[in-house]
């Protein structure tokens, strides 16, 4: 597997977007992952961010979208989310991405107004529509795994059947392993999601909230999660996730942690493609 980085972390800390990227590939990272949207970004910065990547060899391989308007109760709502995905995944594809990471969203009021199940039938009829419109572009989408109680996808058994419920070759999972941990959810389980995942992101955190740390500034036990990842034989990238830095001026430094141990961990488990 290839080893990436979110770039929001290096806007969360100020720095340029061409910056970012440029840091990225001199701090070793093998690909990125561009957090931007279809409807704010301009011409003049999509083509400076396809410049600078294919200036530094650095390919993008996902763009990460929230969407939880995919399973609002009011129509108009849906549509307007269904629509901005749409624009995310064209804009995929002009980035000659792989992917893009989809954030679903949650049940609301408790389960308690709209029953569940129908949050849940909101859900799976717009992936398919969206899964429609991956594979006339060539794509694929990659759902997150959220550990909060009210995620639609919470864990391996939700992520499974909602996957299996889409039917759609170009829907499949991301694994988030600060999320497996968080939610609660054993190494093992992964092997139920062999053939439905394409992506990872790796972070740390404290055991108790969502933290998307460095590896090893947190509690997680990387090592068997990885392992199981790659026994799903995945030729995809585990992205570093980090968010909210508490030091922006020691952005450099924080990113070439997270690289270091993370890459630390893939070559004893020899998951890195082409690197010694």
């Amino acid at each position: 597997m290839k080893l990436g980085l979110i770039n929001s972390v290096w806007e969360q800390a100020g720095r340029p977007t061409d910056y970012g990227i440029i840091k990225t590939r001199e701090l070793g990272f093998d690909t990125i992952d561009i957090f931007t949207d279809p409807l704010e970004i301009n011409v003049e910065e999509k083509e400076q961010i396809i410049r600078t990547c294919d200036q530094e060899g650095l390919p993008i391989v996902s763009l990460a979208c929230v969407a939880v308007g995919l399973v609002d109760f009011n129509r108009s709502v849906r549509q307007f989310h269904l629509d901005r995905v749409k624009a995310f995944l064209e804009l995929a594809s002009e980035f000659r991405a792989d992917n893009v990471l989809l954030v679903m969203g949650e049940y609301i009021w408790n389960q308690e107004v709209i029953p569940p199940e129908e949050q849940w039938r909101m859900g799976v009829e717009s992936c398919r529509e969206l899964g429609s419109r991956a594979m006339d572009l060539g794509l694929q989408i990659a759902l997150e795994m959220e550990p909060f109680a009210m995620s639609l996808l919470r864990d391996v058994d939700s992520m499974v059947r909602f996957i299996d419920e889409v039917k759609s070759p170009a829907v499949k999972a991301n694994i988030d392993i600060s999320h497996l941990h968080l939610a609660g959810v054993a190494p093992q389980d992964l092997r139920r999601l062999k053939g439905k995942a394409i992506h990872v992101h790796i972070s740390d955190c404290d055991g108790k909230v969502h933290g998307d740390l460095p590896p090893g500034r947190g509690v997680v036990n990387f090592m068997p999660y990885l392992r199981e990842i790659k026994a799903l034989g995945i030729s995809g990238t585990i992205s570093v996730e980090l968010e909210y830095p508490p030091d922006p001026e020691t952005i450099e430094q924080w990113i070439a942690e997270a690289y270091y141990e993370t890459n630390v961990m893939m070559q004893q488990l020899q998951l890195r493609d082409g690197k010694n």
